[in-house]
């Protein structure tokens, strides 16, 4: 996976336009750190992402143990926008194109 998008950049060698074009599939990535609690995560996953309970749950102890993990695909606009209200919340996230 290729990251298109984070917090603070775009990655200039990749072309969004054509991304939005194309409709290709993307990963919405959550990063662990060591800010943020389970209930932070689990918290952001139901309201931004629309998880249950059980499925943000498994991607939270994803995320702590993986170091990182796609926790939704979808087209680049809407992981785009997720991406960033997660990214608000002070937890991070980045966006990254499927093979």
């Amino acid at each position: 996976m290729n990251t298109i998008f984070n917090a603070t950049q775009v990655d200039t060698d990749f072309d969004i336009a054509e991304l939005l074009e194309t409709d290709k599939q993307c990963a919405l990535v959550v990063w662990n750190d060591e800010v943020n609690t389970f209930d932070d995560v689990i918290d952001a996953l139901i309201a931004i992402c629309g998880h249950d309970t059980t499925q943000a749950e498994q991607c939270a102890l994803l995320i702590h143990t993986k170091g990182k993990y796609p926790v939704k695909k979808g087209n680049f606009d809407t992981m785009k926008r997720q991406c960033d209200a997660i990214t608000e919340r002070n937890i991070g996230a980045t966006v990254e194109e499927l093979a």
